[in-house]
Formats: structure tokens, C-alpha cells, sequence
């Protein structure tokens, strides 16, 4: 049985609920971990203190008594005799209890005692007694379903599944682990502290072993199967093209494209991740990427994850290549459906030698004629299948991704261990660092100050709007005040134009079309600025509430302004964790910030959780179980040297046991 209506309680309601927590099986019910524990213990009033949160039983001795006040909010009072005192309960919004709670009834009450008015104001009352400690498992939960029936929901489900061992045995015995049965048991009821620990230890090895199996499977597989594609690229030829570029390349650029010229000519398909902080250069090395591999024949792809983004480096590219004779293609999900076709014809007779689009290019019309490298930017932002898809066009395409999301060399390493790693961290002749100051909202005379000065100097300027929430939910009231506020300190001498997401396509493009052609001096944008904007003339990016974002996503936002040879600038608005943002006034390094951000605020800012799935982890944490995560790596790569001459054999395992960790799927 695997399926969510097979178990107890869960209807049709329930499952749209489930569904909305990311679970759609009894395999996702299970492996749904408690993220905290309570630990409700018997107390007796004599052996707390004022102020102390509390976990007492109680007999009811007065019918309760509710008040409403403020529409539909409510507080019930009563009161109970508990180890032989009379003390008040004061309870808020939970007048539905009203039935529950008779006189003469057992009742356990959780929450604050206040001494002086012998009260506890509860945050929870319980039926029945306590009569040994308990430690109750907190779940994250979604509007419709409390914690408590998310519990009974997976142990009833826990009564009708059979749980197989996912990891050789030699390591369950190799650590003393629990078995995979009694770990996800006693992760989701565990009787004293050990019980948590013993199972999460487990359980995080596990998810941990499952993914490094994977990265270094890939790894193993590509280095004994995959014979790359026949070239010979002369390095005269590329440096000829190199020599006729307007600019120079730094050090880091040159040594990367001879890494990659030496990977194009071996057999062994190329699989390599270049990461550079934003402004660079990482795109002219794809260029030069691109040149190599159609002077051997070859047609290559290259994806970016939004249309503004792929149709900037249309743009980019087309100029860069012009003393070529390369054909290049735009295709996105908004191309009309007769020039798509005619691109689909093209392209599979061979008369394209470069596409360039968004996961329009993955989509199953479209067919290449000898697709031989496969360029993903922004690589983080698209999922494992996604670029499993783009890859498998071609017979054995070459594969380079491009990040310009900085992430500390030590965990790279391991996250990306299937993937061979270069850095660009030399900067483009000319550039500036970008002076970046915080400041508090009082302060905001002193930018305004410094904004007209820029815009005096028909420079342009980014303003990324305050957050109200941290989903980044759309307020446009607030957008449009600042932009009141903005016109009415300025006198309406400058053209103030806005970006949000309720935008159509249309509208966002000519927004961004009329901020590059200088027709507008300041953008006010609701959302992150898109990654890849490049206007040389935009000097300075203010940022309202920028203690809310990580400090990668400050640097990413600030890489939007810089990039040129003058002199840019970035205001840092917030009125909390200023320590925090002052690292950004220290650096301009998006590899010692990534280090920084990693400190404090762990993965998810750092490896695009949200954007692709590609690092959800159900119980482990990247940062936290770092040792864990070095040791499943040596693990896994063992268990593999020792079996991969039987592919078929791990393909299987992979297949069968990989799945049921939901980011390996």
C-alpha cells in the first residue's frame, strides 16, 4: 500500500492538504521528520517559579466562562485544583473547547504561571492526565491540519507500511547504527532523548549517503562510459579569436579556457562548473566555449532561467561573435508558434550552430542535428532533470554550467563532487569596487543627497522596494508611495519607472528596455532585480529592508550596479542586524561573503533551495552535518569503486532505493 487514502483518517480533504506539505504518498508521510520536539513534563506548582512555563494536571472546578471581544476573539477562564490548590486558567481563542471542559474532569494544562495572580495563561489544554513524561514530535504544518493529527496520520501509516534497510548492512553494523525501521518509528515517538539522537544520526547519514551515491556515481559513471566527442581545436585558433576581442581576459579567464579546450579534445565527455562572482567575465569564457566547439562542427545550446536573462545574452553574444560566421537562434517559451517551427526546422538540419533560450530548448519538439556542448547559466536555478534533459539532447554533448552564485570551495567540493570545479576571481580590467554603505531609515536625507548628485550626473539608479513579507508577497501600495515619495523629493526633474511581478511579459520588457536605453533614471523594483541585468550606467542600487535578505542575495543585487569604470554605489537600508550588513561595507569578495553567509544563515541562501529542489534535504543540514556529509562521501565513493564493474547492478539500486529520498528522485 503507498497510497495516502489506504491509511486511516486521511480523506479526500486531508490529502489536498497533505499535498500542499509536499506529501503524496505513504513513503512522503513517513520521512515527513519532526523539525522540533515538546517535552511535556508533570509538574507540581511548588517546584516552579513566577514567569515559569509549565506542564501541570488539573481537575475542573468551575464551568469555564468566555468573553468576546475584538469580532472573533475570545477568552475562556475556570478554574482547577491541582496537588491541592485552587488556581485560575485563562485560556485565549479557544472557546470551542467550552464542552470539553466539565466539572470533575482530567485536564492537562500547558503554559505560563503567574504567581502573584495564582493564574496560568494556557497555550494549550489537553482531556485526560499525564501520568509519565512525554515528548511530543512538532511538524511543520499547513492551514487545514494541526500537528497532533499530522502525527496520528503517520503512525497509523506506520502500522501499514513494511520499511526496508536502504543502506548496506557492512555500515548500519560499521557505525552501531539503528535499523531504518526503528529509526523512522522512534524519530516520530521517542521515549528520552537518546532515542532522538540515535535516529537523527541515522536518518541524516542516510539522506546524506543516498545523495553523495549519486554525485559520486555520476562522477565514476561519466570517467567509464562516456567517451566525449572527437575534436581537435587548435589553441592558435581560439587565442586568434581572443586577440580580436575588444578587451583583454584577465589570468583566470585564460587558464579556465585552456582547461576547457583540453576537455573539449578528450574523450572523456566534459562536465564542468565554473563559478565567478557577478561582472566577472564567466560569459565571454562560454563564448569562447561556444567558438571552440563550432570549429569542430558542432552545435551548441546555452539555457538561462529567464527570458530577460537569455535574450541579454542573445544580444551579448550575436555582438561578441560578429566577425564570425555563426548562425545564432533566440528561442523562448514567448517565441510565436510559426517562428518556433521554423527554429525547429533549422536547428535539426544543422542550419543553427547556436541556440540560445530558456527551458523552451528542453521541450520535446525540439531536435538538434549534432548538439555537442550544452551551456546551463545560473545553473542552480534549474532542477537535476531539467539539466538532465538539456544533456541527453545530444548524442554525448559536452557540459558547462555557469554560476554567478559564489559558494565556499570546501562545500562545492562535495555538493557539486560530480562536476569538475574552476573559479574566476580576478575582476575585468577598470572595474571599481562598489562602495557600499548601511544606513537607517533616519538617514535617508543623506542618500537622497548623494541620488541627485548621480542622477545630476545622468547616472541611473536601482531601488529594490521594502519586503512585506519574506515570501516577498506583492504590496503596491507601497511601490507607489515610494515612487510618490521619490518624485515629490526630486520635484518630478526625473523619469521614476517601476518592475513588479503582477506585470505582463510585455510590460516587464519594456520597462527594462526603456532603463537600458536611458529613457528612465530611476527603476523601483518590488522583487530581486533579475540576475543578468547588465546597464553600464547604473551607478547606484538602494535597498529598503536589507536586513531581511542573506547577504548573498545582497551581493547578487548589488553586482547589478559596478559595472563599468565608474564609480558605483550601494545603500544598505535597515534598522536591524547592522553588525551583519557591515560585512557587506568590508568586501566586495562574493566567495568570502558566501563563507559569511554560510556562518549565519546556512544552505538555503546559498544553494538556491528553493529555485530547484536540487538540495531539499528532509533531516539534514548541509552546515550542521558537514562531518556527516565528509564521511557519506568517503562511503559512498568506496561502496562504488567496489561495484561500479557492475553498472547494471547500481543502476538498479540507485533506481529502487534513491527514489525514495525525494531530492535524489
Amino acid at each position: 500500500m503507498t497510497e495516502l487514502n489506504s491509511i486511516k483518517g486521511i480523506g479526500k480533504k486531508s490529502i489536498l492538504t497533505l499535498n500542499k506539505l509536499g506529501i503524496y504518498n505513504i513513503n512522503d508521510l513517513i520521512t515527513y521528520y519532526p523539525f522540533r520536539y515538546n517535552f511535556l513534563k508533570k509538574m507540581n506548582l511548588s517546584e516552579v517559579d513566577d514567569g515559569d512555563n509549565i506542564t501541570i494536571n488539573g481537575i475542573v472546578e468551575s464551568n469555564p466562562n468566555i468573553i468576546y471581544f475584538k469580532g472573533k476573539m475570545n477568552k475562556m477562564s475556570f478554574r482547577v485544583k491541582t496537588d491541592n490548590n485552587i488556581i485560575n486558567i485563562v485560556i485565549f481563542n479557544r472557546a470551542f473547547l467550552k464542552n470539553n471542559i466539565q466539572i470533575d474532569k482530567n485536564i492537562i494544562i500547558i503554559g505560563k504561571w503567574d504567581l502573584k495572580r495564582n493564574t496560568v495563561t494556557a497555550s494549550d489544554i489537553r482531556l485526560g492526565k499525564l501520568n509519565e513524561d512525554i515528548i511530543e514530535p512538532i511538524y511543520h504544518i499547513a492551514t487545514g491540519i494541526s500537528s497532533r493529527v499530522l502525527s496520528n496520520f503517520i503512525n497509523n501509516a506506520l502500522l501499514n507500511i513494511n520499511i526496508e534497510e536502504i543502506l548496506p548492512s557492512y555500515l548500519v553494523d560499521k557505525y552501531s547504527f539503528l535499523g531504518r525501521k526503528e529509526s523512522i518509528k522512534l524519530i516520530h515517538n521517542p521515549k528520552n532523548i537518546n532515542d532522538i539522537k540515535k535516529s537523527q544520526i541515522r536518518l541524516k547519514y542516510e539522506e546524506l549517503f543516498l545523495f553523495m551515491m549519486k554525485i559520486n556515481y555520476l562522477k565514476l559513471k561519466n570517467e567509464k562510459e562516456n567517451i566525449g566527442l572527437s575534436r581537435n581545436i587548435r589553441l592558435k585558433d581560439i587565442n586568434n579569436y581572443i586577440a580580436s576581442l575588444p578587451f583583454e581576459l584577465t589570468l583566470d579567464q585564460h587558464i579556465i579556457i585552456k582547461e576547457i579546450i583540453n576537455d573539449l579534445n578528450n574523450k572523456i565527455r566534459m562536465n564542468r562548473l565554473i563559478q565567478g562572482d557577478v561582472g566577472s567575465g564567466k560569459t565571454v569564457v562560454a563564448v569562447i566555449s561556444i567558438y571552440a566547439n563550432y570549429l569542430s562542427g558542432y552545435q551548441s545550446a546555452l539555457m538561462a532561467p529567464t527570458e530577460v536573462l537569455a535574450m541579454q545574452h542573445f544580444n551579448t553574444i550575436k555582438k561578441l561573435l560578429s566577425n564570425t560566421n555563426m548562425k545564432i537562434e533566440l528561442l523562448l517559451g514567448s517565441t510565436k508558434i510559426k517562428d518556433k517551427k521554423d527554429i525547429y526546422e533549422r536547428l535539426e538540419k544543422g542550419k543553427i550552430d547556436l541556440i540560445i533560450g530558456t527551458h523552451a530548448l528542453i521541450q520535446d519538439d525540439v531536435k538538434y542535428n549534432n548538439l555537442g556542448l550544452v551551456i546551463t547559466d545560473e545553473q542552480h536555478r534549474f532542477g537535476v532533470n531539467q539539466r538532465a534533459n538539456l544533456r541527453n539532447k545530444g548524442m554525448m554533448p559536452d557540459i558547462l554550467y555557469l554560476s554567478a552564485t559564489p559558494i565556499p570551495r570546501t562545500y562545492a567540493l562535495t555538493i557539486y563532487g560530480d562536476m569538475d570545479l574552476s573559479t574566476i576571481k580576478t575582476m575585468p580590467k577598470g572595474r571599481k569596487d562598489i562602495i557600499t554603505k548601511v544606513k537607517n531609515i533616519k538617514e535617508i536625507k543623506d542618500i537622497l543627497i548623494h541620488m541627485y548628485e548621480e542622477l545630476k550626473s545622468n547616472h541611473q539608479i536601482y531601488i529594490i522596494a521594502p519586503l512585506i513579507e519574506e515570501s516577498e508577497k506583492i504590496d503596491l501600495s507601497n511601490v507607489y508611495e515610494l515612487e510618490e515619495k521619490f518624485n515629490t523629493a526630486f520635484k518630478n526633474q526625473f523619469k521614476i519607472d517601476i518592475l513588479h511581478g503582477k506585470m505582463t511579459k510585455e510590460e516587464k520588457d519594456n520597462v527594462i528596455t526603456n532603463f537600458k536605453d536611458n529613457k528612465t533614471n530611476i527603476l523601483i523594483s518590488t522583487t530581486v532585480i533579475e540576475v543578468g541585468i547588465d546597464i553600464p550606467n547604473a551607478t547606484m542600487m538602494v535597498i529598503f529592508d536589507a536586513d531581511r535578505f542573506g547577504l548573498s542575495t545582497l551581493h547578487q543585487l548589488r553586482g547589478r550596479v559596478g559595472r563599468s569604470d565608474i564609480q558605483s554605489y550601494c545603500y544598505l537600508i535597515g534598522d536591524k542586524d547592522k553588525k551583519r550588513l557591515e560585512i557587506m561595507e568590508q568586501t566586495n569578495d562574493g566567495f568570502e561573503i558566501s563563507e559569511e553567509d554560510f556562518k549565519l544563515r546556512g544552505e538555503g541562501d546559498l544553494f538556491g533551495v528553493k529555485q530547484s529542489g536540487d538540495m531539499v534535504f528532509k533531516i539534514a543540514n548541509i552546515k550542521n552535518d558537514f562531518k556527516i556529509l565528509i564521511q557519506a562521501k568517503e562511503d559512498s565513493l568506496l561502496y562504488l569503486k567496489e561495484n561500479i564493474d557492475n553498472i547494471s547492478n547500481i543502476d538498479k539500486y540507485l533506481k529502487n532505493e534513491v527514489k525514495k529520498v525525494d531530492n535524489l528522485d
